[in-house]
Formats: C-alpha cells, sequence, structure tokens
C-alpha cells in the first residue's frame, strides 16, 4: 500500500482490509523509515506498575499503536474515506482532458466495482441505502473504463437507476459531469451565470457569501458552464439507456413546489430569465467576469497545487483553466494534477482518489490522545508532532478577509497547507493540542497562540455562534436556489464548533463571563433540541454536536447542574446501548426518531464518555458500562474495529470515515477516565 506520492500512516486505511494484494515492500521500507519512539524506561517503569490492570493495559496498546503509526515527520494522517464519485470523477477528468492512463483507470474500476453492493447499487455511507447520483457516477465512469452494459456489474446498477427514476432525478453536480459527455443537457442545469464575479462584496448574493468550499467549487464551474463545452464520447462509452424514457425539452425544466408563492418556485423563474440572458448574443459583461474568474483561480492555487484543500475546488479549477485553452502541460494544471495524484492511495491493484486529506486534524486529536493516556508533555513523539503543527500555521490573509479585514493573520487548516482557508475547528484543536507540549521554542509556540485565538474570536458570527471558515455567512435564503441540492451552500454558526470554541477559550484562562464566550452560551441554549441534545453538524450526529457542547461548558466554568445541561446528560444516557456503547447512524440527519440511535461504535461512545465525564459523570453507572465496552472491544494491536461513518461532510448528502477516530477518540476517553478516577481508574 502507497499514497502517491506522500505517506500515509500504514494500518489507518480501508486498504489494508481490502481482498486486494498489498505491496509489502512498500509497507515495509516505510515502516523502517518511521522512528518509533519509545518512553524512558525510569517513565516506563512506573507505568508499568499497575500493568495487570485491563484499562493500563488498554490504554498502554493503543499508545504503542499509535507511537508505531506516527510518521517520520512528526505527524499522523490516516485516510479520510467518503462515497465512490470522488474515485469516479477521477476517471472522468482524464478522458475530459485526453490523458487516459489505462492501469490507473484499471485500479481506479476495480475500486468502483469493489464498493458495490450486491443488490447493484452505491450508497454515501457504510450499510447505507442506495445513492441515485452515486450509482449514476459509478456507472458512467465503468462505462468510461471499458465495462461493456451487459456486464453483470452493469446490468444490475442499471436497474436500480432506472427503478429510482434515471438520469434525470440526479443531483446537480451529477447532471454536470454527464453534461460535459454530451449525456445530458446543458440546458438541465442550474444556471450559475459567470458575471457574478462581478458584484460587489456587499451585494445580497456575491461570491463571498458562498461558504467557502461553495466559493471554491462554483467560481470555477461558473467558467465551465459559461463555456458549455461537450466532449464527445464513443458510442460503447455513452450511457443513454439511463434514461427512463427519451429526454424531451420540458424533462430540463425543474419541478415547482406546491404554491404560487414560495422561494424555491421564485429560484426557478430567475433561473429561467438567466438561462435566456444566457443564450442572448449580448453579454456586455461576460468576458470581464471570465477574466477575474480566471484571475481567481490562478490567484488561489496552493504553492502544493491545491485548490481549497478539497476534491471538487480541485478537479473543477483544472477543468475550467482546461476550458480556458490551458494545455495540460502548462505548470499550472500539471502542478493541479500532481496534487490530485497526492490524494490518492494506491496498491497493486486498486487506486481511490479522497475528497480530502487531514494530516493537521488528524495529528492534533491523536497528540491530545497520547496526553490524556499520559504520554509526558516534554516527550520527543509529542514534542515533535507539536513542532511540525506550529510550522503549519496559517500567516496570510485567505478569503476571511472579506468579512474580517481588521484581523491578524492567523490559524490552521486541515490540509498540509491550505492558506486561503484556515478553520476555527482546526485551529482550536491544535491550540488545544500544543498547549502543554515542551517545544523548544516557547516564545514562538506562545505567539503563534495568541494569534490563532485572537482569530478564533474574531471570527464569531453575529448571533454568538461560530461556523467553520467564515462568519456570518447566515444567508439561508441561498440553499433554495436550483443549484443548492445539497443544501451546503452556506456555513452558518453550528453548535459543535461553538462548543469548540469555548473549549478553547477555557483551556487559554477565559471564564463564562467573557462577553464573547456569554454570547456563545446564549447561542447554545437556544440551538438545543427539545429532547435535550444539539446537532453535530461535522460528525454523526446528536452524540457529536452534545459532546462537543458539554466539552465546551464545562471548560468554560459553566455550572454543569444547570437544567439544559441535566437535560443533555439525560439525553445521552437514554441512547445508551445494552452492550454498554453508543451510536447514531447518518439516517439520523433526516429522520429524527434515529437521533442518537444505532449499533454502538467506538468514536461515538468514546464522544458520549466524554460529554458525560465533562458533566461531572465520571462515577455514573452509564460510563462505567461505556468503559467496558471500549475495554471489551479493543484488539490486540490497539485499535478498534469501525466500519460506520461518523464524520459529516454534507449532512444527508457526503458523509465521512475518518480512520483516525475509531483509535484515537478511545485513547482520549478511556486516559481522561482514568485521570478523573485516580491512578488505574479503578471503581470508587
Amino acid at each position: 500500500m502507497k499514497s502517491s506520492k506522500l505517506p500515509i500512516s500504514h494500518a489507518l486505511t480501508s486498504f489494508n482490509s481490502s481482498s486486494a494484494p498489498v505491496d509489502r515492500s512498500l509497507q515495509d521500507s516505510s515502516k523502517a523509515a518511521a522512528k518509533v519512539h519509545r518512553l524512558p524506561s525510569s517513565i516506563w517503569k512506573s507505568m508499568e506498575a499497575g500493568a495487570d490492570n485491563p484499562l493500563d493495559q488498554c490504554i498502554t496498546r493503543t499508545r504503542d499503536f499509535f507511537f508505531r503509526e506516527q510518521l517520520p515527520d512528526g505527524y499522523w494522517w490516516a485516510e479520510l474515506e467518503s462515497n465512490c464519485t470522488i474515485t469516479a470523477e477521477y476517471i472522468m477528468l482524464f478522458h475530459f482532458l485526453g490523458m487516459v492512463d489505462r492501469n490507473q483507470e484499471r485500479k481506479m474500476a476495480n475500486y468502483l466495482l469493489r464498493q458495490q453492493t450486491p443488490e447493484g447499487y452505491w450508497c454515501i455511507w457504510y450499510n447505507g441505502p442506495g445513492d441515485l447520483s452515486t450509482t449514476i457516477e459509478a456507472y458512467f465512469a465503468l462505462k468510461l473504463a471499458g465495462y461493456p452494459a451487459d456486464h453483470p456489474a452493469m446490468v444490475k446498477a442499471r436497474e436500480f437507476i432506472l427503478a429510482n427514476g434515471g438520469i434525470l432525478k440526479a443531483r446537480v453536480f451529477t447532471k454536470i459531469f454527464l453534461a460535459l459527455f454530451g449525456e445530458f443537457s446543458w440546458l438541465g442545469v442550474p444556471s450559475m451565470p459567470i458575471e457574478l464575479m462581478l458584484l460587489p462584496d456587499w451585494a445580497y448574493f456575491n461570491m463571498y457569501e458562498l461558504s467557502s468550499w461553495a466559493r471554491a467549487t462554483i467560481i470555477p464551474l461558473s467558467v465551465v458552464m459559461t463555456t458549455r463545452p461537450v466532449y464527445k464520447l464513443p458510442p460503447h462509452a455513452r450511457v443513454q439507456e439511463l434514461f427512463v424514457r427519451p429526454p424531451r425539452p420540458i424533462d430540463y425544466t425543474f419541478t415547482k413546489e406546491d404554491g404560487i408563492l414560495t422561494w424555491k418556485n421564485f429560484f426557478i423563474g430567475v433561473d429561467h430569465l438567466l438561462k435566456v440572458y444566457e443564450s442572448s448574443p449580448i453579454r456586455p459583461f461576460k468576458q470581464r467576469a471570465t477574466e477575474l474568474a480566471e484571475q481567481w483561480i490562478l490567484e488561489h492555487q496552493e504553492k502544493t497545487g491545491d485548490w481549497g484543500g478539497i476534491q471538487p475546488a480541485m478537479l473543477n479549477a483544472i477543468l475550467a483553466l482546461h476550458c480556458l485553452g490551458y494545455a495540460n502541460d502548462h505548470p499550472v494544471i500539471v502542478k493541479g494534477l500532481e496534487a490530485l495524484a497526492n490524494f490518492c492511495i494506491e496498491d497493486d491493484d486498486s487506486l481511490t482518489l479522497q475528497s480530502c486529506i487531514s494530516p493537521v486534524w488528524d495529528t492534533a486529536l491523536v497528540l491530545q490522545a497520547m496526553q490524556e493516556g499520559g504520554i509526558p508533555s516534554d516527550h520527543p513523539a509529542l514534542v515533535k508532532a507539536a513542532q511540525w503543527l506550529l510550522d503549519r500555521e496559517v500567516r496570510i490573509r485567505g478569503d476571511w478577509k472579506i468579512k474580517s479585514p481588521e484581523l491578524e493573520p492567523g490559524g490552521w487548516a486541515f490540509e498540509f497547507q491550505n492558506d486561503w482557508y484556515p478553520d476555527v475547528d482546526d485551529t482550536a484543536a491544535v491550540l488545544i493540542a500544543i498547549k502543554n507540549i515542551k517545544v523548544k521554542n516557547n516564545k514562538a509556540k506562545q505567539d503563534a497562540a495568541r494569534r490563532g485565538i485572537d482569530w478564533c474570536l474574531g471570527m464569531q458570527s453575529k448571533n454568538g455562534g461560530w461556523g467553520a471558515f467564515d462568519k456570518d455567512n447566515t444567508k439561508h435564503l441561498l440553499n433554495k436556489i436550483p443549484f443548492a441540492d445539497l443544501e451546503a451552500l452556506i456555513d452558518p454558526p453550528t453548535a459543535d464548533l461553538t462548543g469548540r470554541m469555548l473549549e478553547l477559550m477555557g483551556n487559554f484562562g477565559y471564564d463564562k463571563n467573557h462577553p464573547q464566550a456569554v454570547r456563545a452560551i446564549e447561542f447554545l441554549k437556544k440551538e438545543q433540541e427539545p429532547e435535550g441534545s444539539w446537532f453535530g453538524r461535522w460528525g454523526v450526529n446528536y452524540i457529536y454536536g452534545t459532546w462537543y457542547v458539554l466539552i465546551g461548558l464545562e471548560a468554560i466554568g459553566e455550572d454543569m447542574n444547570q437544567p439544559y445541561v441535566r437535560k443533555a446528560v439525560n439525553w445521552i444516557k437514554s441512547r445508551q446501548n445494552l452492550d454498554g456503547g453508543w451510536g447514531e447512524v447518518c439516517e439520523s440527519y433526516y429522520d429524527r426518531t434515529l437521533m442518537g440511535c444505532g449499533t454502538s461504535t467506538a468514536s461515538q461512545t468514546a464522544w458520549a464518555l466524554m460529554a458525560l465525564m465533562a458533566a461531572g459523570e465520571v462515577h455514573c453507572n452509564a460510563v462505567e458500562r461505556g468503559i467496558q465496552y471500549l475495554l471489551a472491544t479493543q484488539k490486540q494491536d490497539g485499535t478498534w474495529d469501525e466500519d460506520a461513518f461518523t464524520g459529516t461532510g454534507f449532512p444527508k448528502f457526503f458523509m465521512i470515515k475518518y480512520h483516525i477516530y475509531r483509535n484515537c477518540f478511545p485513547l482520549t476517553a478511556l486516559g481522561r477516565f482514568r485521570r478523573l478516577r485516580g491512578e488505574h481508574g479503578q471503581p470508587c
């Protein structure tokens, strides 16, 4: 197993559990290069005094696992698994550019086929329902890779697609990729005219009212949709068989809601007018807007070749520049393709493209876990990881400057490099993780912490909460436009991120009477669900949100006996499974009856345990049972199995499995339990 260019933690990828053969020579050489930092014997012996205690043994095994998995430069980085559209679109990109590598394409096709369910469809999370758009994209990619329509896998996929309405029922992004190859009409794609680039920052609708991920994707897409290219396919690669019946012009219009005066119907009418405008030969501002979009794309490319640190922005930027006449060997395109290659995980038989990579996030989480697990703050492994994080501090003004021009740059992004888009969640996680680690240059660490905290505090929105990448990114009306079928065009403040910010503030000496903490607590009270929980925007789901909030409230000094806090505690206890663990399915994002319900997982059990311990429940029976669940389900190598997707990209539509979660969060919870209960965590 290997990452295409950059090393990734060997055991923290799904490729190790796949049926594909693994390149052991590559794996062994990677392990040999990594230095495993062992504890000094004096410390080790004192810790081993209670080694017969199951809790100590469990913690030790997981710490040893992370020591083994630390990469030579000091960081940890695990796979970020999503759905197969990311790899399917990679196949489409190479066909559109005319630069297909048949061996790589074969590997990607193998990966797609391995992800297909026995029923014939593809899902957007483990064991989820069949997803129409995902299945269409996988089918189309396999067609491009040479699989005929009568292949058994294709037959079963096609049956599912047609039974669910065919191409006309697909989501917007799927239709765009089909339109690139002439398999769907551009008339059926919602308008996003390039002239939007000309709107000033104060306009109600402008590019900086979109979320960072939407902005970084839509600006290049607006170039593509303006040029409306069509790459003609040979007959064997076409997918017209995925229409239930031959499409008619009326099929390319959008379905209105019942009633006349609804926002959705209004925006459908606006889209119709925009299409009339786009078909006009007279568009006096089109050229200028296109030039601005091109300039924006070029300026936002990182030195590493990335755009926005996410596959949609990167892939669409390459498509846009190609449509503007940039050759495949142009340095900008070459760097962009190299950046995408760096997101790949590959073995002898399979290749998958990750939607994003998370080394900063993973390293911060592991650092917190190792410290809770009892590793000294001056241990060389932790010092090296902390310094690696300090070296990743973002020191340029990104897109956030549009709404916060007064702020000094500071903070951290999710990826190796994403200077345009640091975020408050990663920044808070990094600062909490490195706070007590004894790096060589403590003043530099303190200066970075000051900048990061000031930047985060400056990103608080008017309603008292925090979003991820921007402040006051709250124009919910934008999610009503036809283009917004993923309901993710904005980045509004959320309970989980607001809880994280309270945790950061509390860890650095702020208390609940600080004006920004007062506003944040009021925001959280308003956001609390009737059942007592909080929504989880960035993790599945109400268990995640409730954990983040309770951790934050405890850190800032809130009275954890307040009725609203006890209501949350009671909700968590009520969701504990018979086996002692907790779990929650992704379906809870659209079915409230499933809030906090699901098969137990290691990561979600750890979240629930940490939430309860933050609320002073370390001695309760629910915590005892949860700890026993983690002890009983740990494997001998110090890890836990977890198939479920417990991370969230876009609720309902894009779910994530962080392969680091199943191990770092249990270690954090177990270590915290031991610390709060006494030397070896024995029941009192």
